[in-house]
């Protein structure tokens, strides 16, 4: 099996995870060390509405997660839902550091307008040893100075939204997706009623370099199918491909 073969089977099984992983909050409000319990730990710094929405998504996910702003409502409204919400300055090294940050396997630096702030807490994380910071970054010069300190991810917030908002108007059956690089995708395809009883293997054979991962029928996760296998209402299909391949095979599902 090649490496990169190797690296797309675990991102699938990650992607999966994501999908179909139950709802587990841990409340626990202590801010001590403690024995891990869940997936991984995490610390978004910034709970705005995009900070929050990542912080609860990766609790909804069973990580643990500490949420810090400098904003007392903004913690107050997530003080039920993460493992920890603190009122704190990340732009404060020994903050950070009294918050046993480096115990964090990635974190998050979701601060709005200021930009200052910003770079203060990712230079913070930087001297603490944090290896993998994502940073949302507001502005094109933001996002060169972030670019020479070596950060795992820039985030766009509103670029990235953009461009799935159009994905979904240009392909509605494609509900959720995945890049692996710029030219493969992992897709999940909800199947509408008008394509019940269509044979999945005369669909696939419009691109046949277009992986069948799974198909989930109900509370069924199935990982091979007859050729002989016909969809049903509310079906769910996960492909892999190419970019172009699955843009050919999306019109089958239109």
């Amino acid at each position: 099996m090649s490496a990169f073969l190797s690296f797309k089977l675990i991102i699938f099984y990650i992607y999966i995870a994501s999908l179909y992983l139950k709802e587990n909050i841990i409340k626990n409000k202590a801010l001590t060390k403690y024995k891990r319990t869940t997936m991984a730990q995490f610390a978004v710094i910034g709970l705005g509405s995009f900070g929050a929405t990542v912080a609860q998504e990766l609790t909804r996910l069973n990580h643990d997660v500490i949420g810090i702003d400098t904003v007392k409502k903004n913690v107050e409204n997530l003080a039920d839902v993460l493992t920890h919400a603190v009122i704190a300055d990340a732009t404060d090294e020994h903050v950070l550091d009294e918050l046993n940050i480096q115990n964090c396997d990635a974190v998050v630096v979701a601060i709005g307008e200021d930009i200052e702030a910003s770079i203060l807490c990712v230079l913070n994380l930087k001297n603490l040893g944090i290896d993998k910071i994502w940073v949302k970054a507001k502005t094109k010069a933001h996002h060169t100075i972030l670019s020479h300190l070596n950060i795992n991810k820039i985030i766009h917030p509103e670029e990235d939204m953009g461009v799935r908002v159009a994905q979904a108007l240009n392909y509605p059956m494609v509900s959720r997706y995945m890049s692996l690089d710029d030219e493969h995708y992992i897709v999940k395809i909800d199947i509408p009623e008008k394509l019940n009883g269509i044979n999945l293997y005369g669909i696939m054979q419009q691109a046949p370099q277009v992986k069948t991962l799974l198909v989930k029928r109900q509370q069924q996760i199935l990982f091979e199918t007859e050729e002989t296998f016909t969809l049903q209402t509310h079906d769910i299909l996960i492909l892999e491909g190419h970019l172009q391949q699955l843009k050919k095979l999306s019109n089958c599902f239109i």
